[in-house]
Parts: C-alpha cells; sequence; structure tokens
C-alpha cells in the first residue's frame, strides 16, 4: 500500500518537473508575442482621466480572462478535431490586427478634430462613450493576441500528454494576462509614485529627483506606447503573414525579417482600410443621393 502511494507521489512529481520546464520553454517562445501584447495593450489601456486608469484597466483585465477562458477549450478541441482551421483562425486574426495598425496610420494622416464644448474639452456623455469603446476594442485585440499566444505555446507540447499540454498552455494564457496588464498597472501609476517618491523624500534629494523625473516620464511614455503599440500591432499580423507563407513582394523578401513584417502587416492592413474606408463612403454618397 505505501509503496503504491510513493509511486503515485512520485508521478506526480515527474508530472509536475515536466509541467515547469515544458512551460518555461514554452513562455520563451511566447516572449516576442508577450512583448507585442504588453505594447498594444499598454497603448490601449491609457489616455483616461487618472482617476479612471485602474478601473478601466480592470475592466480589461477581466475582459482578457475570460478570452483566455473562451479560447483555450476551443483550441484543444480543435488541435484535435481540425488542426488545419487553426492556422485559417490566425490569419483571419492577423488581418484584424494588420487593420487595426494601419488604421492607426491613416488616423494620424487623415486626422479629424473632435468635437469639443465650449470649455474646449469633450463633453462629458462623449467622455464615458469613449471609455466603453476603448475598452471593447482593447478586449478584443487581446482575444486575438490571446490566440496566437496559446496556439504557440501549445506548439511547444503537442508531444506531451494531454494533461501536461492542458496545464502547461493554462499557466502561460495565466502568465500572458496577469504580467502583461500587472506592468500596464505600474505605467499608468508612475506619475503617482512620482508623488510620493516627492512627498516622502523631502529629506533625500536623490529620490524626489527621481520622483519629480518619473513624473515628467510619463507623458512622454504614454506617447511614445502609440507608436510603439502600432509598430506592434503590423509586426504581429506581419509575422503570421510571413510564417504561414502569404504572399510577400520580392522586392521585400530579402530584407532584414523584422521589416519584412512590419511592411507585409502594413501592406494588407492598408488593404483591408482601404476596402473598409471605400466601402463607407460609397455607403455615405448613396444614402445622400437617395
Amino acid at each position: 500500500m505505501a509503496s503504491g502511494i510513493f509511486a503515485v507521489l512520485d508521478d506526480i512529481s515527474i508530472l509536475m518537473d515536466d509541467i515547469a520546464s515544458m512551460s518555461k520553454i514554452a513562455t520563451k517562445k511566447t516572449a516576442g508575442i508577450l512583448g507585442d501584447d504588453l505594447a498594444v495593450n499598454a497603448e490601449k489601456a491609457t489616455g483616461f482621466l487618472a482617476s479612471r486608469e485602474l478601473p478601466v484597466l480592470w475592466a480589461i483585465t477581466k475582459g482578457s480572462l475570460i478570452n483566455k477562458v473562451i479560447i483555450l477549450p476551443l483550441i484543444f478541441i480543435l488541435s484535435y478535431y481540425a488542426p488545419l482551421l487553426i492556422q485559417y483562425i490566425l490569419l483571419v486574426g492577423g488581418f484584424y490586427l494588420a487593420y487595426e495598425g494601419a488604421h492607426k496610420v491613416y488616423e494620424v494622416l487623415f486626422k479629424r478634430e473632435q468635437p469639443t464644448s465650449e470649455s474646449g474639452q469633450a463633453p462629458r456623455e462623449t467622455t464615458t462613450i469613449d471609455e466603453s469603446v476603448k475598452i471593447k476594442d482593447a478586449i478584443k485585440t487581446d482575444f486575438i493576441l490571446s490566440i496566437e499566444i496559446i496556439i504557440i505555446a501549445l506548439s511547444t507540447v503537442l508531444g506531451k500528454n494531454l494533461l501536461t499540454q492542458i496545464v502547461t498552455v493554462s499557466i502561460v494564457a495565466l502568465l500572458a494576462t496577469v504580467g502583461v496588464y500587472g506592468v500596464v498597472a505600474l505605467i499608468v501609476r508612475m506619475d503617482d509614485f512620482g508623488f510620493f517618491l516627492i512627498r516622502k523624500s523631502s529629506k533625500h534629494k536623490f529620490f524626489a529627483n527621481l520622483g519629480a523625473y518619473l513624473v515628467k516620464l510619463l507623458p512622454m511614455v504614454i506617447k511614445s506606447l502609440s507608436v510603439i503599440g502600432t509598430i506592434a500591432l503590423l509586426l504581429v499580423s506581419g509575422g503570421i503573414f510571413h510564417h504561414n507563407h502569404i504572399y510577400i513582394p520580392p522586392f521585400i523578401q530579402h530584407l532584414p525579417t523584422i521589416i519584412v513584417e512590419f511592411l507585409s502587416g502594413l501592406m494588407y492592413g492598408s488593404v483591408v482600410v482601404f476596402i473598409l474606408e471605400g466601402g463607407k463612403a460609397l455607403l455615405s454618397k448613396s444614402k445622400l443621393s437617395q
């Protein structure tokens, strides 16, 4: 009896060691996409009133966790019954991310002024609507990025038993949400920490200066996140196209991989933007002519 219990404990120990080692491998393999995920979501989770930053971030985090709960069982089912379908899902997601990135470029080039009140600030109702829209947009983008993270993590454990696959991929998925949004929370509260250092470090000039530096740094970080997030969207989508052998013009094929992926994402994203924006323009013209 005792020997049987020790045998079971030994099997559990081996299984946990296997899961731990495979989780490290899967995390390393998804490190690139996790970095892009951080840049994209940090950009989407900033730009709100200071009092609304953490509530908005928490709403996005909850949405991200729900995304993982939906995606994980679906990916495992599809990988068993219809593995080819996963590739098409990735491509659809790639086109969506490419559109997101290219549309941001389009908005910069053809920027339209937002309506303001007499005081020069956006109306309160518009702010509330914008917040809701941004949360939904962030959760939607997180859904696409989560699919790629989970599929890449799954690819590292395909030769293992089902339990190892489920636990390993679930760990990576959970780390993706907790890690990414934990770092984002630190970024958006950087100025609060800076003010804290200034208040508590009147006798220590170094910490007071550090606090002042953090306060000044936050606006620059937030502005840079918009650019980094857009580049990340195009790189992620371009990477999907590149790895799945989608057509890439010959004159860019011999460039460094990162440039090929960026240009591929921008090219296909611009095509989608052109089709959708052209369709909207034609639809509005037809309504005016009626």
